[in-house]
């Protein structure tokens, strides 16, 4: 049974009606407000609202980040102060298929089994579960708790400008509970870095033959997903897919006009199309060879990948421009070689991917070309290793390649005093031990220990699926286990002498 809830959608039963009451509350107002990454004036806003609705001490510092204090309750001053750290903003991303208008739309969301979901677009639970979770605290008359300094960043997923504008000085607290992992299993130490990288070329555009076949060239139907999350699921790249076509219908002829793949870096691309022509074959040898070609592609991603479709249909432009064959073939051939997904596994944590690639963003059209990778590890020099190898691959082809938006992994600490009071608390709660992980994703704690090198930080957070897709879900039972770890951890953080 699917139950709907959202601005959109107010005659269907609203997500109050789960618990934690008070959490779905605040989320589902999150999810009304537009917060995409470099757009969030609103939520910027909507916070500062909120805190100053409490009558609570609400700041934002110079770059956007919002921090909201809250006194300890009865009994609890004497506690060390305890920052809640959360990101405002959410990957926006939708199914082609999907009308939506992020700008102006709250999330559409619905309840399938034990699974909170979206009508075809990113949830936003990563990172709206955490924001929601500390609005819950920060309203609550019937928690105690100690001193609390909430801290919501902006633009997490684009660059973490927020984290890396924060001033030192500006938090009191020094332990730092990073509510943005999405395992609630799992206690997290430390996480992978990150850098952008960008190629570009010009060329130019010539007409194909006269009678040249013309076709549109869709991938479409793979899950995609979180670029560091899950790059080690083998799930499928609609940008190499693509080109691995091209590539292999290139002895029919084929003639390039424009690639338009994928989107965000952090989102392995689900759907990509191409234009093309082709000069010398015939429709029917053209047709057999895509059908042998997208056969055994889809065998390859037949387990992780089921949905995965292909298809060509003719078209017709009279105006079509095509890349000079030796341009298309060159880059064809650096795509091929670029490389995708994990490029090498942790030799000091068990199934840790180190370092990874993901080519998240092929756009070419009207003589111009663009490839937009984001490379992660939890080594700095392996990182810049894989980053040189990929500007190097285009680099061979005369493209521009630039590095930006670089950020640093966080270090694992296994003798973190806080790490051992949540090891404590999730045994007692939940009689197994926890699993203390470093994670492949890019978390803001690394470069907000930089600011503050003597807080001590841990990550943690309810089980999400899906994250940067459509496909996105929240484990609804793992909201209420990750909201009782949460009241719980509260109850026993130590006291000032403690330190």
């Amino acid at each position: 049974m699917l139950t709907f809830a959202g601005t959109t959608k107010t005659k269907y039963t609203m997500l109050e009606q789960l618990e934690p009451k008070a959490v779905w509350h605040h989320f589902e107002a999150l999810n009304a407000v537009p917060r995409a990454s470099k757009k969030e004036e609103q939520v910027i806003q909507f916070m500062l609202n909120f805190g100053a609705n409490l009558g609570l001490e609400t700041v934002k510092d110079s770059v956007g980040n919002v921090i909201i204090r809250k006194p300890a309750t009865k009994g609890m001053e004497y506690r060390q102060t305890v920052v809640l750290q959360s990101h405002l903003d959410m990957v926006h991303q939708k199914n082609n298929d999907t009308v939506f208008d992020f700008a102006n739309e709250g999330i559409r969301m619905f309840i399938d089994g034990d699974w909170v979901r979206a009508e075809g677009t990113t949830l936003g639970a990563d990172n709206g579960m955490g924001v929601a979770a500390i609005m819950a605290l920060l309203t609550a008359h019937d928690i105690a708790h100690p001193p609390l300094e909430a801290l919501f960043t902006v633009d997490e997923e684009t660059g973490m400008t927020g984290a890396k504008g924060l001033k030192g000085g500006l938090l009191k607290g020094n332990i730092l509970l990073n509510l943005d992992t999405e395992e609630d299993t799992e206690i997290d130490i430390g996480c992978a870095g990150g850098v952008d990288i960008t190629a570009r070329f010009s060329y130019a555009q010539e007409k194909p033959a006269q009678d040249a076949l013309q076709y549109r060239l869709l991938v479409k139907g793979l899950q995609g997903g979180h670029s560091g999350m899950e790059i080690h699921k083998g799930l499928g790249n609609a940008n190499k897919i693509v080109n691995r076509i091209l590539y292999a219908m290139s002895t029919l002829g084929l003639r390039l006009s424009s690639i338009d793949g994928g989107g965000l870096r952090n989102a392995i691309p689900r759907e990509a199309t191409a234009v093309l022509a082709f000069e010398s074959e015939g429709e029917e040898a053209i047709l057999s060879h895509f059908e042998t070609i997208i056969s055994s592609i889809k065998k390859e991603f037949a387990t992780v990948d089921a949905g995965l479709s292909m298809s060509l249909e003719p078209m017709q432009d009279s105006d079509m421009q095509v890349l000079p064959l030796e341009i298309q073939q060159n880059l064809l051939r650096a795509l091929y070689a670029a490389p995708n997904g994990v490029y090498r596994m942790s030799a000091d944590f068990a199934d840790l991917v180190e370092t990874s690639n993901n080519i998240a963003r092929v756009e070419v059209k009207d003589g111009e070309a663009t490839i937009k990778c984001l490379t992660r590890s939890s080594v700095e020099s392996s990182k810049w290793d894989l980053a040189t190898a990929i500007k190097s691959c285009f680099e061979l082809i005369g493209a521009n390649v630039t590095f930006s938006g670089d950020y640093p992994g966080w270090t694992p600490n296994p003798n973190s005093a806080i790490l051992e009071v949540l090891k404590a608390t999730y045994q007692d709660l939940f009689h197994e031990p926890s699993d203390v992980v470093a994670c492949h994703a890019g978390l803001e704690c690394g470069i907000l220990g930089a600011h503050y090198p003597s807080m001590d930080m841990i990550s943690f957070g309810p089980t999400i699926r899906g994250a940067h897709s459509p496909q996105e879900r929240v484990s609804i039972a793992s909201v209420q286990k990750f909201w009782r770890f949460l009241l719980e951890i509260l109850q026993r953080i130590p006291t000032e002498k403690q330190v």
